[in-house]
């Protein structure tokens, strides 16, 4: 294709300077024709360009070019007039006549600025944090969901008494010392018994007519009744009175929940696990637990040493708190309700603000959480924040905590109160305000 005006070639061309030239010199810059404003030129007349009469016709079909004079624009010639005087008056960037902000004594005109519109603002934010928030919460659910432990299996359980109103939740404190290296023991003072037994095992009873806490002494003496086998599947016992605490050395979680029913008649919906380690990982990525200690206690077995008053303690000191029961006369059962008094502490500390608001906390403290407990495999993220919650609440004086009632001892293990637990049980199976006290 030629791009050169019509009627040019390579030979009209000459010498020239530059690629695809011969000449020396450089050639002036190229003048692109210009466009002519004004009206029409009849057919076969030649227009005038500029004042010259002399100017000579086309030179093979390209018009002459106007000159630019002392660098102040195109000189007086009738066909370019009209053609300059657009930018010479304003008119082209500016109001008719070169005045107001659009011409030379003046700036460009703009368009005022719209106001902004607050409202939609808001409400495009509102939507973007509402998406955010739904987005995250719901990565967060199946995060933690997926990183339950869902191990013990209920429906091995024989015998089961019928469920009541409410949820009644298990909580188990066992001596477990999985993931602990041998400076972890000495520290934590668990020292490196084989195997697991539970230190500790409360029923929560989660209702309408309030939460209900309730300590189950290891030492408590029960009948281990007859049980299916974890493992083998096969019926075996009953293995006759002994304490509590050994149903779960026998055979586990199963049997412990089907030894605490068969003495209770009350049905265990739910059942939480956690070990030693797990237990000061929680109360560390929480970054401590504030407490009221009544009396001021020593315990070499436990490591315990404390100072009566308001204290902030660490997952060491925890551990060491809800363990002790050798610096107590009532032994046990003073345990127990330390370890009331310190779990509803830890649920309370959790469900702070200052948690929950802030990921640096909220995560690692889920994160130790899930990674340490173990449950039951009906076990969902709601009833587990329902226990939480329940837990908080009985802290705050929305419940009751309390020992299962006891009548005396038998061969050094604690024998309960069958006319209160009785009642007692008859009460959470109904949902009812709970009357009985404990021990």
């Amino acid at each position: 294709m030629n791009d050169w005006p019509e009627g040019w070639s390579d030979d009209n061309r000459g010498t020239r300077y530059g690629r695809g030239s011969a000449g020396a010199q450089p050639e002036s810059a190229r003048v692109m024709r210009q466009v002519r404003r004004g009206p029409a030129v009849p057919p076969g007349q030649r227009p005038a360009y500029g004042n010259d009469p002399s100017a000579p016709p086309y030179a093979n079909g390209v018009p002459q070019q106007p000159s630019y004079v002392d660098g102040q624009g195109y000189d007086d010639g009738a066909g370019y007039g009209e053609y300059d005087s657009g930018y010479n008056t304003g008119q082209v960037y500016g109001s008719p006549g070169g005045h107001g902000p659009g011409g030379p004594e003046g700036t460009a005109a703009r368009a005022p600025r719209p106001a902004p519109n607050w409202r939609r603002r808001i409400k495009w934010t509102a939507i973007t944090l509402a998406t955010v928030l739904v987005v995250t919460s719901i990565a967060t659910y199946f995060w933690a969901d997926s990183k339950l432990r869902r191990e013990v299996d209920l429906s091995k359980v024989i015998d089961r008494p019928g469920a009541g109103d409410g949820t009644n939740y298990l909580i188990v404190g066992s001596d477990s010392r999985e993931g602990m290296s041998k400076e972890d023991e000495k520290k934590l003072h668990t020292g490196g018994a084989e195997g697991k037994r539970t230190d500790s095992m409360m029923i929560l009873h989660v209702g309408d007519n309030g939460d209900t806490l309730i300590s189950l002494p290891r030492d408590s003496n029960v009948t281990i009744p007859k049980f299916q086998g974890s493992e083998s599947g096969k019926i075996r016992g009953p293995l006759g009175t002994n304490k509590l605490n050994a149903a779960y050395a026998f055979d586990g979680p199963t049997l412990l929940v089907r030894t605490i029913e068969y003495n209770t008649g009350l049905h265990i919906d739910h059942y939480v696990e956690i070990g030693f380690q797990g237990f000061a990982n929680i109360v560390d990525a929480v970054g401590g637990v504030d407490i009221d200690i009544d009396k001021a206690f020593k315990d070499k077995w436990s490591g315990a040493d404390f100072q009566a008053g308001k204290q902030t303690l660490n997952g060491q000191q925890a551990l060491a708190f809800v363990r002790t029961r050798h610096a107590f006369a009532a032994s046990d059962l003073q345990r127990t309700k330390n370890q009331q008094k310190f779990l509803a502490a830890l649920a309370h500390q959790v469900a702070t603000p200052s948690t929950v608001l802030n990921p640096f906390k909220f995560y690692p403290t889920m994160g130790a959480g899930l990674d340490s407990l173990i449950v039951d495999k009906d076990m969902s993220l709601w009833d587990l924040a329902s226990m939480f919650w329940a837990m908080k609440g009985v802290n705050s004086g929305d419940g009751t905590s309390m020992n299962m009632p006891i009548s005396g001892s038998a061969g050094g293990n604690l024998v309960w109160d069958k006319a209160k637990v009785k009642t007692l049980v008859d009460q959470l199976n109904n949902d009812e305000k709970v009357t009985v006290s404990g021990n």
